[in-house]
């Protein structure tokens, strides 16, 4: 894992605190991942959102390096929306400035990136997509809803064996105000913490 993420993750451990709530709202996703590993089962996880642009994309991209850092094997994260717009840049632009080597793959309408955490492992494809994307798990997998009005908006996800909301609040709230790069680096930040506590759960 790239130095400087490993130190932005230090840096979350030990400053970022996950308060007694939002425990309680992530325990039904410690729940399933425990149950998964138990069983030895693949543990995928389908981080939904309404535009699969922000809020989405960073669970997707924390989740999968939280795992990694607590050396829990076999899980794999994607993200999804209830509807396709593309990744909004300045999610991309808080991940590389928090440690993560980002590399554009595609540039169109809908850029695709490949998000680096280590030199040797695999990158993760971040581009939006509906939930239900071929290139998205079909069975077998828990939907984390990650904003309300995908939750209310789409009370039914085909093929999810777990359906658990754990929202956000948008950083979408901060565009175009000199507030944005701190409010984008603060939800990107709270994310990490609590994929990273969730992780810190998780008995091998």
């Amino acid at each position: 894992m790239y130095r400087d993420l490993i130190e932005t993750i230090k840096e979350i451990i030990n400053g970022q605190t996950v308060n007694e709530e939002r425990k309680a709202i992530l325990q039904p996703l410690i729940d399933f991942i425990q149950q998964k590993v138990n069983s030895g089962q693949d543990i995928n996880l389908n981080f939904i959102c309404t535009h699969n642009s922000r809020r989405s994309h960073l669970a997707q991209v924390w989740a999968q390096v939280a795992s990694t850092y607590a050396n829990i094997p076999k899980v794999y994260c994607y993200s999804g929306g209830t509807e396709e717009t593309e990744l909004f840049p300045k999610v991309v632009e808080t991940l590389t400035h928090q440690g993560f080597h980002i590399f554009s793959v595609a540039s169109a309408h809908n850029p695709v990136y490949a998000i680096k955490y280590s030199d040797n492992a695999l990158p993760i494809i971040s581009f939006s997509k509906k939930y239900d994307s071929p290139f998205n798990p079909a069975s077998a997998f828990a939907a984390i809803m990650t904003c309300s009005q995908a939750d209310s908006g789409c009370p039914f996800v085909a093929g999810a064996e777990k359906r658990i909301p754990i929202t956000f609040e948008d950083p979408k709230i901060s565009d175009g105000t000199p507030e944005q790069v701190r409010v984008y680096a603060e939800r990107s930040l709270q994310i990490a913490a609590e994929m990273c506590y969730v992780f810190s759960m998780i008995r091998g």
